[in-house]
């Protein structure tokens, strides 16, 4: 098979979360224990980070990996979903699992997919744990995929559990509350092994620190001892400069980045603090800090993450898609001096409009499309329900043409927005 018939038969043999949504997840561990049997434990043969949250496990996974890189440690990174190609979950040091290897896998194991029939995900974290084991890496980054207690990624034992935040994202599948969310979550934490929480939420506190109890783990709470404050970004390069204060210490280390997201100010605060735990695992210094957080779009190909695709006018893309994630994606627009604001805007058709449409801002232009995947919800259905929020503009058949249309109608002062969804902002990078 070429790699394009690779993924043909993967995308047409087995279901796929982020193409058909909730009817691709398996609420259990079966097949994924069967997998893991049937592929000799290859998650034993690797040390291990788990990393979960409903925003920025992405960021914080791909810069643990740029730091690890850069203190010389051969490190594997999976993660989900991609944006372009699907070999993009797979990485080690950096470079993604090659078309021959992919090829490779699912024809030696053809067997075993046509027979158990496991989901798009499942197999995708058979093949990362088999490659990574065979690559004989030092350490893996392990992203969660959805929740976590019944997450595929979960027959990890890693050194350490990172849980970034609780949000309001695929309430239908791990709620209904946001305890419950936090519950699942959880899952991630094993006898043990410390765990770090990214941000203290009054919901989820009880929670975390139950869990942890019951299996003699130590847990951080990185807000309580680290704080990130963002320096102005720049528009042209998109690098922001921020500032990590220990506040037990009384000292600080700058970092800078080409994620300009001012909600990086949380994910790098996590940073500080998982980094502190494992340098009693690993050789990692400060420097290793600065050079990986500033070299992470490089050493791992991240993209998407308040992107600067353009100026005059700015066009910039972020990938936030949940009530969380886009509120500070609308404080951050809000606080860029512009003309005026034009929007490109789609979403997936499982989304709960209500949580996420009253954050847009009424005085911008909006161009409502959908992303090219079954998922997507029609132009025309976000058109007509974005106007019941006083949100006005057209709607476009696809990304390309809806930014195409932003562009002329923009003046070179004014501001481009391009996001909603994941898979939107895919389209135009």
């Amino acid at each position: 098979m070429t790699f394009d018939q690779t993924m043909d038969f993967l995308y047409n043999e087995l279901p796929v979360f982020h193409l058909v949504g909730k009817s691709a997840y398996k609420a259990n561990m079966d097949n994924t224990n069967e997998l893991d049997k049937y592929f000799d434990h290859p998650h034993l043969k690797f040390k291990s980070i788990h990393i979960a949250g409903t925003n920025g496990k992405g960021s914080v996974s791909h810069m643990l990996a740029s730091i690890f890189q850069e203190a010389g440690y051969k490190t594997g990174l999976y993660t989900s979903p991609h944006l372009k190609s699907f070999r993009e979950r797979i990485r080690v040091n950096g470079e993604m699992i090659s078309e021959n290897e992919v090829v490779s896998f699912v024809e030696t194991h053809k067997s075993i997919i046509e027979s158990l029939h496991p989901s798009f995900f499942e197999m995708t974290v058979a093949m990362a744990f088999d490659h990574f084991a065979n690559k004989k890496i030092d350490i893996a980054i392990i992203e969660v995929g959805l929740g976590g207690r019944l997450d595929s990624t979960n027959i990890i034992n890693p050194v350490l559990s990172v849980i970034t935040n609780i949000g309001h994202d695929h309430l239908d599948l791990l709620g209904p509350a946001l305890d419950d969310v936090s519950r699942e979550k959880a899952g991630i934490i094993k006898y043990l092994v410390p765990v770090v929480i990214g941000e203290s939420q009054t919901f989820s506190r009880s929670v975390f620190n139950d869990k942890a109890r019951e299996l003699n783990s130590n847990i951080y709470f990185a807000d309580e001892k680290f704080r990130c404050l963002s320096g102005e970004q720049n528009l042209t390069t998109g690098i922001r400069k921020f500032e990590i204060i220990n506040q037990d210490l009384q000292t600080s280390v700058l970092v800078e980045t080409p994620l300009g997201g001012l909600y990086q100010e949380k994910n790098i605060a996590t940073i500080a603090q998982v980094v502190e735990i494992l340098k009693q695992y690993f050789i990692i210094t400060n420097e290793h800090l600065t050079s990986g957080i500033k070299n992470v779009t490089k050493n791992t190909g991240l993209n998407g993450r308040w992107q600067i695709l353009g100026v005059n006018p700015l066009i910039i893309c972020d990938t936030g898609h949940n009530k969380e994630g886009l509120e500070y994606v609308m404080k951050q627009i809000h606080s860029i001096p512009k003309s005026g604001l034009h929007i490109v805007v789609g979403f997936v058709n499982d989304k709960d409009l209500t949580s996420v449409l009253p954050l847009f801002p009424v005085d911008a232009k909006y161009y409502f499309t959908k992303a090219g995947i079954p998922r997507a919800l029609d132009q025309n259905i976000l058109k007509d329900k974005a106007a019941s929020y006083g949100l006005v503009g057209g709607s476009y058949p696809t990304v390309r043409i809806a930014l195409d249309s932003a562009k002329r109608e923009a003046k070179p002062d004014d501001m481009i927005f391009v996001g909603g969804s994941t898979f939107v902002v895919a389209e135009i990078l």
